[in-house]
């Protein structure tokens, strides 16, 4: 795999771009003078044995446009919930689980998809008034993009399938997703998945487990965690999904999100027109969302 720290993509006038950030430059992929529009070209390109990419001419970072560093998306957005032992308390205590499962400690993964169609870019303004019910709220997560066809993947071997690691904000209107039982309305409207600001390859992220996750409203520190907190951790999540579902390059799976999500407030604490998400993972960097 290319030995690189962060593959990014922008908004350039032949549509959306993958490249790599190098100090404060986007470098963008280019294969005989076009450029790479699909991820899985990526992780193809960069993958092992393959020769030195070719690369266009740099942009400054501050002047590009950055863009969600995934898709086109094969599929929905793969998620797991109640994966932190506060939040599934929290959850609990919230009354919005409708789901009939009340276990503050579930004994398998609780396995939910959003729409593709939510996907977003980081910086991209987030219509808060898109809900209805005024319940939005945010949850902070570890994302993870699959590198190669999984399936029946044990857990030893896990991590050898996945390509990199990003961030993802699992916004969710709260009282939508309490009165579909099911979690899929609530957490699929349009642009209710940030995510970015990059990817960072597998290999120069390390261990997960090793990693924090923190989510910041209006500067106000609302989650703090350490991925190494969840109940199930990335290996054991690929390992569940692909005994049933067959997994791609380019697919996307968020890792669930810890305690301190508005819901969790008494009263609970929604989003609303003016407030800035800022979801940080160390080793990846921020992914920063403001909602209108």
């Amino acid at each position: 795999m290319l030995k690189t720290m962060r593959i990014a993509a922008v908004h350039s006038p032949q549509g959306k771009i993958f490249g790599i950030v190098e100090n404060d430059s986007f470098r963008p992929f280019s294969v005989g003078g076009a450029s790479v529009r699909d991820l899985r070209h990526v992780i193809k390109l960069t993958g092992e044995g393959q020769a030195t990419p070719e690369y266009g001419p740099s942009i400054a970072l501050a002047r590009a446009k950055l863009a969600a560093p995934v898709g086109p998306l094969a599929k929905n957005v793969i998620c797991v919930g109640k994966n932190y032992h506060d939040h599934a308390q929290e959850f609990a205590r919230s009354g919005v689980d409708q789901s009939g499962d009340k276990q503050e400690s579930p004994a398998d993964p609780v396995i939910f998809t959003k729409s593709a169609s939510s996907l977003a870019d980081p910086f991209q303004k987030i219509s808060a008034s898109s809900d209805p019910t005024h319940t939005v709220d945010y949850e902070g997560e570890f994302g993870v993009v699959i590198g190669k066809r999984c399936k029946n993947v044990k857990r030893a071997d896990a991590l050898d399938y996945v390509f990199g690691y990003t961030i993802v904000n699992d916004i969710t209107a709260r009282a939508v997703q309490q009165r579909h039982k099911q979690w899929f309305l609530g957490k699929s409207l349009d642009g209710f998945c940030p995510v970015g600001p990059w990817l960072v390859t597998r290999d120069e992220f390390g261990v997960p487990s090793e990693q924090e996750l923190a989510t910041f409203v209006n500067g106000e520190r609302r989650q703090f965690a350490k991925l190494a907190g969840m109940i199930f951790d990335v290996p054991t999540f690929i390992e569940t999904v692909s005994a049933y579902v067959t997994l791609e390059p380019g697919d996307l799976l968020a890792t669930g999100t810890p305690a301190g999500v508005g819901i969790g407030f008494n009263p609970p604490r929604y989003l609303v027109a003016g407030d800035e998400v800022r979801i940080s993972i160390s080793g990846i960097g921020e992914l920063v969302n403001t909602f209108v």
